[in-house]
């Protein structure tokens, strides 16, 4: 097995490189720079959100990064238990993790919004001091259109699993299923977007292993995510699609208000940086009540495919 400190380090270092990378194309694609936030934590820790408002293309994006340490709250040791990790102690638990969180809100209606989340957890053992009791890699990445453009699903999703190939094949399948059913609103009755990959707790097989294929994965977000964007920035739209758009950002915002793991995992720990936690939301959302789209338009057919899986790659 591999050394865990050691591994907290470098997913730590490819955390922070791949921020840089994707932070330098999408500031190329949309020509407004990001608002560099570097920020300490008191509990321990450091994290660097970069955030880019009312661009050009993107009315919000964020690129956030945070490696912080502390000690686990009960309401968090809870959540973890109810998840079926075997964790020693109570309050207080000491534990770490670097992870990587991205959400891209475009302004075109034709163009989706993507959303990107690798992480590396590590929770010590109370009675061992330096010495950690569990670590596991969680993440994945998911795109959510307005419009459908079946082929931008396709190539996101073949971009994706191709990353997954390089290292098992058994993965695309496996975390495919799981992001469909991760990201569905049971509410609504529907899935929040067309889904990609979706994974937590993954501890299955060496460290290691699951260090190159979760490095992997995040090396794949700029190549599944960039040339949709490219095709779709530019679309002309109405006022009335744009509308749509804010219906659909409003589904966005109730699950991850509502059902998002990750949201209520940093809102749970203490000394949490809300401004960072919220990052995903859209900077614009729209409810309207009992809202029902023309049968047979685009609108309503997006909404089908959201009501059923659909294989993509």
């Amino acid at each position: 097995m591999a050394d865990k400190t050691s591994l907290f380090q470098r997913m730590s270092t490819f955390v922070q490189d791949l921020q840089s990378e994707i932070v330098d194309a999408i500031t190329q694609l949309d020509g407004k720079p990001f608002f560099v936030d570097r920020w300490t934590r008191p509990e321990g820790g450091f994290g660097i959100s970069c955030v880019l408002q009312e661009g050009n293309v993107f009315e919000k994006a964020g690129v956030n990064v945070s490696i912080i340490n502390g000690k686990l709250s009960q309401a968090a040791v809870q959540q973890m238990r109810a998840r079926n990790k075997p964790i020693v102690g109570d309050d207080g638990i000491p534990f770490c993790v670097a992870g990587i969180s991205i959400v891209m809100h475009p302004r075109n209606p034709m163009a989706p919004t993507v959303h990107l989340n690798y992480r590396y957890f590590e929770v010590d053992n109370p009675h061992q001091p330096g010495q950690a009791q569990l670590a596991w890699f969680g993440g994945g990445s998911d795109l959510t259109p307005s419009y459908l453009f079946e082929e931008d699903a396709q190539h996101f999703h073949k971009t994706l699993k191709a990353a997954c190939d390089r290292h098992d094949q058994a993965f695309y399948p496996r975390f495919k299923k799981w992001c469909d059913e991760y990201f569905y609103l049971p509410h609504r009755q529907e899935a929040r977007g067309v889904g990609g990959i979706f994974f937590d707790d993954l501890d299955d097989r060496n460290l290691e292993e699951l260090f190159a294929f979760v490095t992997d994965c995040g090396k794949s977000f700029l190549p599944s995510y960039l040339p949709i964007m490219e095709k779709r920035k530019d679309m002309p739209f109405t006022e009335e699609q744009k509308r749509w758009q804010q219906l659909r950002r409003g589904r966005y915002v109730e699950f991850n208000l509502i059902h998002d793991r990750g949201t209520k995992f940093g809102l749970f720990t203490p000394g949490a940086r809300i401004e960072s936690i919220l990052m995903s939301l859209p900077l614009t959302s729209r409810w309207e009540y009992c809202h029902e789209p023309q049968p047979d338009s685009p609108e309503a057919q997006l909404l089908d495919i959201l009501k059923t899986s659909r294989e993509w790659a």
